[in-house]
């Protein structure tokens, strides 16, 4: 529905998926900065090109639709979610699909099986823009709600043979305070130490990948606001199998 405005009433109005793809992608376009977008695109190392909508314009953009056109049930949000994703031209779309992933009047299809769909995400975006985004708000959201279906498929990716996944298992923690599942952490990061020394091999295949050491390092870093005891003598059992960036991110603020 080629030049859809939003609409300002008070009432969203519902809509079909690929009406509101395409109304997010022509107010984007209408936003574009192209003199701002070769410097985001650069500073992002990104292949994908930007219309060059900063973050606080976007996000108003996205507010703006998305509370005033809503989607009638899970199978339109789940199209609109990946058409926006799946088809995206500038890096922008993909940051108003992840909007859109977490609104407000989307939270009841957020159930466990959602996971799929965030792994998705995690493993197309690939890069820690995206993933940790998704990580420390979609699924960290999911486990807070339903522990016990999702925690097992978290364990699973702490393992899996693909960095992001396991950037994911371990960062998905973030923010969880008292609520944090220590179980799950040390099992995530366990599972990707470096093994410290470069003159042996690292334990995990992703040890040593800088993305995995320092997310080890940030997740211990943002318990240790709440349990400093608890993340000193987890660092301090580990010793040199944590690397250095890890162990300092991780005692930053002890």
């Amino acid at each position: 529905m080629v030049g859809l405005v939003p609409y300002a009433g008070d009432v969203p109005h519902e809509i079909r998926p690929d009406d509101l793809v395409t109304m997010v992608r022509e107010q984007i376009a209408l936003a574009a900065d192209p003199d701002k977008a070769p410097a985001m695109q650069a500073y992002m190392k990104s292949a994908m090109p930007y219309r060059g909508v900063t973050s606080q314009p976007l996000s108003r953009l996205c507010r703006e639709v998305y509370s005033a056109w809503v989607l009638p049930d899970e199978e339109s949000w789940h199209e609109a979610l990946l058409a926006l994703w799946d088809g995206a031209e500038f890096r922008e779309e993909r940051y108003a699909a992840t909007t859109l992933a977490g609104h407000r009047l989307y939270r009841e299809h957020r159930e466990p099986w959602t996971l799929e769909l965030w792994r998705h995400l995690v493993v197309t975006g690939a890069w820690w823009d995206h993933v940790d985004d998704v990580a420390t708000h979609r699924v960290r959201e999911l486990l807070e709600r339903f522990p016990g279906a999702v925690t097992p498929t978290l364990r699973e990716w702490a393992v899996e043979d693909d960095l992001w996944l396991r950037r994911t298992a371990i960062i998905c923690q973030v923010g969880l305070g008292e609520r944090l599942d220590r179980d799950l952490l040390t099992h995530a990061i366990d599972a990707n130490l470096d093994g410290s020394t470069r003159t042996t091999p690292p334990e995990s295949p992703y040890g040593r990948e800088f993305f995995v050491r320092k997310a080890i390092g940030w997740a211990l870093r943002d318990h240790c606001r709440t349990d400093p005891g608890w993340v000193g003598a987890f660092v301090a059992e580990r010793g040199d199998r944590l690397s250095g960036l890890s162990r300092r991110e991780a005692l930053k603020h002890a």
